[in-house]
């Protein structure tokens, strides 16, 4: 059941299911910044939208026409790439550049996802369900998953965790077993995901439920064929 709340001047978002209850990041609360390859940020029964990808999702030609494009977008602002202090520069950038630039650059790397590059194994319905069957084996216990989608070779899911360890825990859980379970069943060894996925704590109930669109429909806009993907939605 989702319930509405005031905090801080700002409408919040609070979801009650039969174990714990979730929420819209609260900046002004205790919240924990994990570093590792990629920054990871974690709050007490918030939600998250994360993404984990296969190891072969982004080929380097791609990943290197991704950030010379990015660094010419930044040089052209006024932002040295190179330098050390270049988030620092961004940051002086007006609110409507930054929010240009990461629609941007967010959507091309997204894109470049649903262009299937790799092996996109998990286009196979067997290591799809495989994926699903994990994500959905704890949900309501560990954590509460409201939406998730597994694409040929990367998954996106919004999910909330009791406490910060508990995300990072369950997305390592959650890779490990995976990908043991699909490189046994094509009969290999090695790396399957790739090791740093990407998190971002939800900040409105607008951004929620944009999420939970997007989801729903990247299969429409990756051209997908239904039994290409595995998808749920809960009902809130």
């Amino acid at each position: 059941m989702a319930t509405m709340r005031k905090h801080g001047g700002a409408t919040i978002m609070a979801i009650m299911s039969d174990q714990f209850s979730f929420r819209i990041f609260e900046p002004d609360e205790e919240f924990l910044v994990v570093e590792r390859k990629l920054p990871h940020w974690a709050q007490p029964g918030t939600i998250a939208f994360i993404t984990f990808r296969t190891y072969d999702s982004m080929p380097a030609h791609v990943i290197r026409q991704w950030l010379s494009e990015r660094t010419d977008w930044l040089h052209g602002h006024g932002v040295d790439a190179a330098a050390s202090n270049w988030k620092e520069q961004f940051k002086q950038l007006s609110v409507n550049l930054r929010k240009e630039f990461h629609r941007r650059f967010s959507q091309r790397w997204h894109e470049e996802l649903d262009s299937c590059h790799g092996q996109c194994v998990l286009g196979q319905t067997e290591f799809a369900q495989v994926v699903a069957a994990s994500l959905e084996h704890f949900d309501g216990d560990r954590y509460e998953l409201t939406n998730y989608i597994v694409m040929p070779n990367h998954v996106h899911l919004l999910a909330a965790f009791p406490d910060p360890p508990a995300m990072l825990d369950q997305c390592e859980s959650w890779k490990h077993f995976t990908a043991t379970r699909i490189n046994r069943q094509l009969n290999r060894k090695g790396r399957f995901w790739q090791h740093d996925g990407f998190d971002h704590l939800v900040r409105s109930v607008e951004q929620f439920e944009y999420l939970r669109e997007y989801i729903a429909r990247n299969p429409i806009k990756a051209r997908l064929q239904h039994s290409e993907y595995r998808h749920k939605s809960k009902v809130l």
